[in-house]
């Protein structure tokens, strides 16, 4: 017998779930329907599991580094396969809360792997062989995407891992070359060089994070090449083969064509994530993906096909967990017809998890400038920060972009210790379209890192308080 819902969401990931949620909040008898943990990538791969080794990380490094405090780290050790054990217990802890979230606001969840049969039904294939036909009223698509694969470099999560594979290796590997100078491949990247890995990473554009201000990413590269890290920029990943030693010796060609072999122990892919819209039965609805897989909607998460929505990486870049519970949020309030929701992509804070830390809302400086929009910045240095100081945390700034004629705060940028953080209320600011004379305004306690923007603030209303002209 058919199972008969007023909403179904495909993916319980963070948009999912969160959508699922507020679906049940609003009176709609709901249902989700994961293949996997309900948490998804972000809780249970991802966000999650790749924070929790960050964080050890950085305890092991700062430790290790600590003798300028006074704290000798000369005889200091690592139980990797335990530090893993402790993060898989988060993830394991946090998907649990998330069944009982659901439970709690009467929401359903079946496991299986879910494709359309049509308008209004969808198939659900389960684990043991059986399936389910689930009709609905309305669909929300939330089902995530799936790290890329570069030709010729399969995942055998040994010698070629995806983010996955690294995130579930059970000893700190003595080298490691990561494919691609995004965020994912710098944040692991960073992890396994404070653990003492020599990491090289290997990007074809001439810079690291090349969405972003170059100055942004300069505090990063320069305290990864103090780690020892090398950055191989401008060079492409052509092959590879395995030694005799079951290592992976990895063929590189630089801009010119000359090639660079690089040994090591294992090959991290992290080149980006493709939406996961195949084999969903879309056809079936009438709907078509882009060229690159995203499913294109409006303001208010709705697909070319009536009461149908989609939301999170399935929709399109940011990719990011956030951006994904907050349109789940969207969708669900629309489902429900409650007037005036819809998603504004302008604050979205973006944060990339290396040492110092980067977190930004609102464009690019570089992207206003090429826009023509005229602006006035103001910069605070960490250094000259004493809580950064006393936390031995003294790399990057903290800028403020404000609108030239109306002192609005149009971005704000971080580069710092815990800046992962700070970007909230930057974001608030923007959200708010407070000036930088309002943020100027507002007292900030010291010490603390905060004091950052409260100081950009100042310098971009051109009355700095704490560094000269």
């Amino acid at each position: 017998m058919a199972l008969t819902y007023d909403a179904v969401v495909i993916g319980g990931g963070p948009g999912g779930y969160v959508c699922a949620i507020r679906l049940g909040q609003l009176g709609k008898k709901t249902l989700v329907i994961e293949r996997d943990k309900l948490g998804g990538v972000c809780l249970n791969v991802g966000c999650i599991p790749s924070k929790a080794l960050i964080h050890a990380s950085k305890v092991y490094r700062k430790a290790k580094d600590g003798a300028a405090m006074g704290i000798d780290g000369s005889d200091l050790r690592i139980d990797y396969a335990k530090t893993v054990a402790w993060k898989d217990g988060i993830t394991g802890k946090l998907s649990s809360g998330i069944g009982q979230l659901l439970k709690g606001n009467k929401v359903d969840v079946l496991v299986g792997s879910a494709r359309f049969d049509g308008p209004g039904r969808i198939a659900v294939a389960k684990a043991d062989g059986t399936s389910e036909t689930v009709h609905y009223g309305d669909a929300v698509i939330a089902t995530g995407s799936t790290p890329i694969q570069i030709p010729g470099f399969v995942y055998d999560q040994k010698l070629i891992l995806d983010s996955t594979g690294a995130l579930a290796l059970q000893q700190v590997p003595k080298s490691m070359a990561i494919l691609g100078g995004g965020v994912i491949g710098l944040e692991l990247g960073d992890v396994f060089a404070r653990l003492g890995t020599q990491v090289t990473v290997v990007e074809a554009l001439d810079k690291l994070l090349a969405s972003m201000d170059p100055d942004l990413v300069r505090p990063v590269q320069q305290k990864q090449a103090k780690l020892g890290v090398k950055h191989l920029l401008g060079h492409k990943a052509i092959s590879w083969s395995k030694t005799a030693d079951d290592k992976v010796d990895l063929l590189v060609n630089d801009k010119a064509g000359a090639e660079v072999h690089v040994v090591v122990d294992h090959v991290l892919v992290a080149v980006g994530r493709r939406p996961n819209s195949r084999d969903l039965g879309l056809e079936t609805l009438g709907l078509q993906p882009d060229a690159k897989g995203f499913l294109t909607v409006d303001r208010q998460q709705r697909t070319a096909v009536a009461r149908v929505f989609a939301i999170g990486d399935v929709v399109g870049q940011p990719m990011l967990a956030h951006k994904a519970s907050a349109e789940g949020e969207v969708a669900a309030e629309v489902i429900a017809g409650k007037p005036g929701a819809a998603f504004d992509h302008m604050v979205i804070p973006n944060v990339v998890y290396t040492d110092p830390e980067i977190a930004t809302v609102g464009p690019m400086l570089h992207e206003l400038e090429a826009a023509g929009r005229k602006v006035k910045t103001g910069r605070f240095h960490f250094a000259a920060l004493g809580r950064a100081m006393t936390a031995n945390a003294g790399e990057g700034f903290a800028r403020v972009i404000a609108d030239e004629a109306t002192g609005v705060i149009v971005g704000v940028q971080v580069v710092g210790a815990e800046a992962s953080e700070l970007i909230a209320s930057a974001g608030l600011a923007v959200e708010m379209a407070a000036t930088a004379h309002d943020v100027a305004l507002t007292i900030h306690a010291h010490p603390t890192l905060a004091e950052a923007l409260l100081e950009a603030a100042h310098a971009a209303t051109g009355h700095p308080l704490h560094q000269l002209k």
